[in-house]
Order: structure tokens, then C-alpha cells, then sequence
């Protein structure tokens, strides 16, 4: 298996990300970067977000088409407001024995898992009255 490179811009992805509590898609993190790492492609920043997500670094939230990253790695669920499209954080004390309901239901292994709700952000919901 080859060593993989030490880069400068992976590392200033990963740190731009880490800092970003808006889970950014390729594009935000791109013209986010794009100012302090002039020579930055859009296609550098797609392989180094697949990268860091292979690495367990980031993870990777699919929201409807939309692609989005988060920094935080640590077990915690998300929310898609249908209204506004972001994606907000949401941190429960345990995943209620969702896993271990999952894990006596099915007969293979699960390995990980992923829970995205729907719903509205604060802002939305306050919004709508």
C-alpha cells in the first residue's frame, strides 16, 4: 500500500471544516479557501473531501442531492430543515438503543450507521408560526 502525501491543502481543508459548525458543501469550502490558496481547484477540494472521509477524518452527509461535510466526528445525528436546505446538528445523551435494536433485528453485522431527520431549523419553524 503506498504512504499517502502529506498536502498542504488537505490540511487546510480539514482545518477550514473542523472550524465550520454550517456543514459546507465542496463549493462553500472551495470559495471559502479559495482567497488564502489562490492555485485551489474545485476538483482539489472534491479528492481531498473523499480523502478525509476514506480516512475517517470528516464525514460526508447526503442531504437530498446535496453533498455536505461535517468536521465533527464524533456520534451525533443531523437535521435538513425543508425549508431552508441547512443542515443543523443534533446531540442526544445516548441513540435511545437504536443500535441495539438494529443489531437483534438484523442477522449480518452493522458496522456503523447514520440517522438524518427532517423537519424545520428554529429559524424556520419561528418563521411559520
Amino acid at each position: 500500500m503506498q504512504a499517502q502525501r502529506h498536502s498542504k491543502q488537505r490540511d487546510a481543508i480539514l482545518e477550514n471544516l473542523c472550524s465550520r459548525y454550517d456543514h459546507p458543501t465542496a463549493e462553500d469550502l472551495y470559495f471559502s479557501l479559495k482567497p488564502q490558496i489562490p492555485a485551489l481547484s474545485l476538483a482539489t477540494v472534491y479528492r481531498n473531501l473523499a480523502q478525509l472521509e476514506s480516512d475517517g477524518k470528516i464525514i460526508r452527509i447526503e442531504s437530498g442531492t446535496t453533498k455536505r461535510y461535517d468536521g465533527n466526528i464524533n456520534l451525533h445525528y443531523h437535521l435538513t430543515c425543508l425549508d431552508c436546505g441547512g443542515v443543523f446538528d443534533i446531540f442526544l445523551n445516548d441513540d435511545c438503543g437504536l443500535c441495539q435494536k438494529a443489531a437483534e433485528s438484523f442477522d449480518g453485522k452493522i458496522v456503523s450507521h447514520s440517522v438524518l431527520f427532517t423537519g424545520y431549523c428554529p429559524s424556520c419553524s419561528k418563521q411559520a408560526g
